[in-house]
């Protein structure tokens, strides 16, 4: 099993490095050290994995940095030198067998290539990986590992997803998908608040194929059907604060923005950003489904738990990342 990665030697590292100075948000750092270059720029050092912070590749905007962190930005088209078995901090290895790999994935960060050159994914990272790994332990180069996709996120949802490390795993995923995935939960930051503390929204779902938006039907229109389970979370977060009194910033957040959690019944595109919107609530930072407002910098969007039987052992399997705490701590909770 591995986690994030191991440390670096800084000084093999190729780009411009600096040593923090005060306590910072890491864009706010970044612009005051490239003050010369503009906001899309400075921007895209972190789109395109070029920030390094002590050691580790950092895409998050909101990454905070201490006085005394180390911070490279690494030339463009170099990659973070990596001692063997390291992996890129943008996926996490959550749990790992013969067969399957369950990774946490980070926002900003697809799960398979689109077709854009020098992208890294969360494939592409998990595939460096296991050949590093099989390396290691002498394998064979007609045996050269490969990891197959199960299933997707978007690539601005962060959270669970599921890898096969063969393809008869991925065929026993998706041939059997029903049976084998029993559960998907899903939070979110939504603009406003849910119709009921908790229920079931159910419509019919299209792809625009010029504007790539889905649309939604509350009857058979010859879409795919999709079932959202949906719960409101904010009053149980609500409830175990310390808290007796809030500050005004907690009033008006909790005015404007609530905490849920969705499961999915069927797993169609954008199906959690569509329901959410559909029901006069979207998700926080979907410009393309109606949000208005992005106090994270981000799709407010999270897989935090999936259950699934093994399709080998038949062994249920669970994993949760708990509710991210830049969620939480929009909230004060």
């Amino acid at each position: 099993m591995a986690g994030y990665g191991h440390n670096n030697s800084f000084a093999a590292q190729e780009g411009r490095k600096y040593t923090v100075t005060h306590d910072s948000m890491l864009m706010d750092y970044l612009h005051e050290i490239c003050s010369g270059e503009s906001r899309t720029a400075v921007k895209a050092y972190l789109t395109k994995g070029q920030i390094v912070v002590n050691d580790r590749l950092v895409t998050a905007y909101d990454h905070p940095l201490k006085k005394g962190d180390r911070l490279l930005i690494l030339r463009y088209g170099k990659k973070l030198k990596k001692h063997s078995g390291e992996i890129d901090t943008r996926v996490k290895i959550v749990y790992e067998d013969d067969h399957i790999i369950v990774a946490e994935k980070r926002h900003a960060v697809l799960t398979m290539s689109t077709g854009k050159e020098g992208e890294a994914t969360a494939y592409s990272i998990l595939t460096d990986y296991v050949k590093r790994s099989a390396g290691r332990k002498g394998g064979r180069k007609s045996q050269e590992p490969r990891i197959f996709i199960v299933h997707r996120l978007d690539r601005d949802t962060s959270g669970l997803v599921i890898f096969a490390k063969d393809q008869k795993t991925q065929e026993m995923f998706q041939e059997d998908w029903n049976s084998n995935i029993l559960e998907r939960k899903y939070v979110a930051i939504l603009e406003g608040r849910l119709p009921e503390p908790e229920g079931v929204h159910t419509s019919w779902l299209k792809e625009n194929p010029k504007s790539l938006k889905m649309s939604s039907s509350p009857v058979d229109n010859g879409g795919k059907k999709a079932v959202t389970r949906y719960r409101h979370l904010l009053p149980a977060l609500q409830e175990s604060s310390t808290e007796d009194t809030e500050s005004s910033h907690d009033e008006r957040i909790r005015q404007h923005y609530s905490l849920a959690e969705f499961e999915l019944e069927t797993g169609r595109k954008n199906q959690i950003r569509v329901h959410a919107a559909e029901m006069g609530c979207p998700v926080t930072g979907d410009k393309k489904y109606g949000a208005r407002n992005n106090p994270l910098g981000r799709l407010a969007l999270h897989a935090r738990s999936i259950a699934f039987r093994h399709p080998w052992t038949g062994k249920v399997m669970r994993f949760d990342t708990g509710i991210p705490g830049t969620f939480k701590n929009l909230f004060s909770c």
